[in-house]
């Protein structure tokens, strides 16, 4: 995925930390409600660290990321927090946390299989009557094949704009699919083009609850509110048991 790789250096301007202000604040919330004394977190999947440039002001974040090129990306943005090369099927740091916080990146595990594994992970990362919060883009039940535009003009004189295509060819599987068309602009070269597919996960509302209770969480959900674009994403929360 190139998004990830040769194109992480223009993350942030196909997604800009500005734009998490108002998610990254119902994703604090909802762990404060939960755990009102959490103070330390990790991040699994933290990507360009869009979420924790919002998060650190009220947590001690820990950042892992399977994308070399996207962790360093995040150090330039969030240079106060730890930064952990990782996978989060399989990190294991040795460390507790009051809150293992997993974003979007939960949609690439596409089988029930690496689900569990990265739940697994969560758990093993939370102290006792630690919170674990996951925040997938969809789950069956909420899954809209669709199309979404956007990007940002940068302060270096690039520019990078986007069109997203979601589409399930498979409803019968636990994937869907999106591309991505990618122009991007900068100062004395033409523009160009890229394209970008990615396959990701899609599990039932009743898969999700059945492997966190599996793992050893206490579990609910917390749904998305689809007429509201910054509260559209399904919440699970899991707390570890004592």
């Amino acid at each position: 995925m190139r998004l990830y790789g040769d194109l992480a250096p223009w993350f942030h301007l196909l997604t800009s930390p500005a734009d998490y202000e108002v998610e990254a604040a119902r994703y604090r919330d909802e762990i404060l409600g939960a755990l009102p004394e959490a103070r330390t977190l990790l991040e699994l999947g933290s990507g360009g660290g869009n979420n924790a440039s919002h998060l650190r002001t009220h947590f001690s974040c820990t950042l892992s990321d399977l994308s070399p090129q996207m962790l360093s990306l995040s150090r330039t943005l969030n240079p106060e927090c730890e930064h952990v090369l990782g996978d989060m099927r399989t990190l294991r740091l040795g460390r507790q946390f009051d809150v293992v916080f997993v974003h979007d990146a939960v949609m690439y595990l596409a089988s029930e299989d690496e689900l569990r594994a990265c739940l697994g992970t969560a758990y093993a990362h939370l102290r006792p009557g630690g919170v674990a919060l996951f925040a997938p883009d969809f789950t069956r039940e909420t899954f809209v094949p669709g199309t979404d535009h956007g990007g940002h003009d940068g302060t270096d004189g690039r520019a990078l704009r986007y069109l997203e295509w979601t589409t399930d060819p498979d409803p019968a599987d636990t994937t869907f699919e999106v591309d991505y068309a990618v122009c991007l602009h900068e100062p004395g070269q033409p523009p160009r083009v890229v394209h970008d597919h990615h396959v990701e996960g899609l599990f039932p509302e009743h898969t999700w609850l059945h492997l966190l209770e599996a793992v050893g969480f206490a579990a609910r959900l917390v749904p998305g509110d689809p007429a509201d674009d910054d509260r559209s994403q399904p919440l699970f929360v899991g707390r570890r048991r004592l």
